[in-house]
């Protein structure tokens, strides 16, 4: 899969690329990334690439001429496959994992627009994007991590990349639920020791622990992944058991009896 990187700072994406799992899915020929500095299409002798809004306003706004010449390299160089170009800013869509599971899923070439300072001239985002993301409700200096955040999400996603496939079937967030507690050694730890069951052998119960757990932490912390995947009879049956005291309605719509 190859994911292209239109960025005013490439050694932030190159970084990332040197690491973990991505670096593993470059070095085993399953992900090619590819920086493009809009730098590098700029017709100022100084590489400008930035002017005041039209307006007034604070800040600066990206041109549209070098970040279009750099969003149109990446795309010729993508290949036969068509790319999808997507660029970050805080007016996009709310990036998760069912977007990067569809990106990883069909590998479809990515061309990834990063922003800087004010944002861009909306005359980039209507001729040469064909969809925004946000990483979420917060403002980041640029889009670069938002963009390693992809890259990462995908490169873990690929076949062959990561040893343990069970384990990014288990990942937080695969079935909308979070994932259970870990331990490990030693067995006790500052007077904190570890559920007598994850030490049973009873790869049962243990099973069982493990989802129960998994569903009470997704019904504390994140309630509204219920939103999309209601509890199972099951579920709702656990978290009547087990709902935290004062609270007299578990996810999903159904009243306790407590």
């Amino acid at each position: 899969m190859r994911i292209s990187v239109v960025t005013l700072f490439p050694e932030l994406v190159d970084a990332g690329n040197r690491c973990g799992m991505v670096r593993a899915a470059i070095e085993k020929g399953r992900l090619t990334v590819a920086g493009y500095n809009p730098r590098d299409w700029s017709a100022d002798r100084n590489r400008r690439v930035d002017d005041r809004p039209f307006g007034g306003g604070p800040g600066m706004l990206l041109q549209p001429g070098p970040t279009s010449g750099a969003v149109d390299a990446a795309v010729d160089d993508a290949g036969a496959k068509p790319p999808l170009v997507v660029a970050f800013s805080p007016q996009g869509q709310r990036l998760d994992r069912h977007v990067i599971a569809d990106w990883a899923e069909r590998e479809q070439p990515l061309v990834l627009v990063c922003g800087r300072y004010e944002g861009f001239d909306q005359r980039i985002l209507d001729s040469r994007v064909d969809v925004e993301y946000s990483l979420g409700d917060l403002v980041l200096s640029g889009g670069e991590l938002v963009a390693m955040v992809v890259v990462d999400a995908i490169a873990r996603r690929l076949p062959d990349v990561v040893g343990d496939a069970q384990s990014v079937v288990e990942d937080s967030f695969e079935a909308d639920r979070l994932d259970h507690p870990h331990y490990t050694r030693p067995p006790e730890w500052e007077g904190r020791g570890v559920p007598a069951v994850l030490s049973s052998g009873d790869h049962r119960r243990i099973a069982e622990w493990r989802a129960e757990q998994a569903l009470l932490t997704t019904a504390r912390r994140r309630p509204d992944l219920f939103v999309q995947h209601g509890p199972s009879a099951t579920e709702r049956a656990a978290l009547e058991k087990h709902w935290l005291a004062g609270c007299d309605e578990i996810p999903g719509g159904q009243q306790t009896r407590v």
